[in-house]
């Protein structure tokens, strides 16, 4: 079974460690690859910063050209983040998230619908959970104290982020698309200081191990997923 790993910098492999990023190499998919072992094949399509407008455009070079047979979704972190400059600059007025939840619910139905119509199995994975005092920390030390104040009014990232994973948790539901409540499943497995990184956002070593062990999990349901889309073809 080919399965691609198709996201942001989560499933790309991005840690932060002492105010800088790094990649890391033994990214989910990696992990994931090793558990599974030589009878399946994984490749980890993951790019920096990316939403789901940008993984819309690079839905076919990065994915569909490359015939898989399952396709893990993570996306969304970068889509309800902000323009923090700008919010620095101009904390009095209103700021959008950077996808609006709209587009961001079509972007991924748009996706599902491609893989679909490929003959893949797609999977949308929930957003993981993240840690917002470390994040606003992390903010903090980037951009003006200015962003508090409009924080403090609009809810910031924790509110959005929320939001977001909520909407597509319903959307998934309701239109009856695979998914896999990653969210839940990291919540449960520890204390965020091991699993998530002083950023507030993405996974420490450990938390990308624990990742990987609960897509893990999930792949002998997706295997017979896979399974009952080539019977039918």
């Amino acid at each position: 079974m080919k399965i691609v790993c198709f996201g942001d910098s989560v499933t790309r492999g991005i840690t932060f460690v002492r105010g800088r990023f790094k990649i890391i190499r033994d990214n989910y998919p990696v992990l994931l690859q090793r558990l599974l072992g030589d009878q399946d094949e994984v490749l980890n399509k993951g790019v920096f910063n990316d939403n789901s407008d940008l993984l819309v455009e690079r839905l076919d070079k990065d994915v569909l050209q490359l015939h898989p047979d399952l396709v893990l979704i993570n996306i969304g972190g970068n889509d309800c983040n902000f323009r923090w400059d700008q919010v620095a600059q101009l904390p009095e007025e209103e700021h959008v998230p950077i996808v609006p939840l709209n587009r961001y619910l079509s972007n991924i139905k748009q996706i599902v619908r491609q893989i679909s119509a490929s003959g893949a199995v797609p999977v949308v994975l929930s957003l993981l959970p993240l840690d917002p005092a470390r994040y606003y920390h992390s903010l903090m030390e980037h951009y003006s104290h200015s962003i508090g104040h409009w924080i403090s009014c609009c809810g910031g990232i924790e509110h959005w982020h929320g939001m977001y994973n909520r909407s597509l948790k319903e959307m998934v539901h309701s239109s009856g698309i695979p998914s896999l409540d990653i969210r839940s499943a990291f919540k449960s497995k520890g204390d965020f200081s091991d699993l998530i990184n002083e950023d507030g956002l993405h996974p420490t070593a450990k938390g990308y191990a624990v990742l990987a062990e609960i897509v893990f999990s999930a792949i002998p349901d997706l295997r017979l997923e896979v399974g009952k889309v080539h019977a039918l073809t």
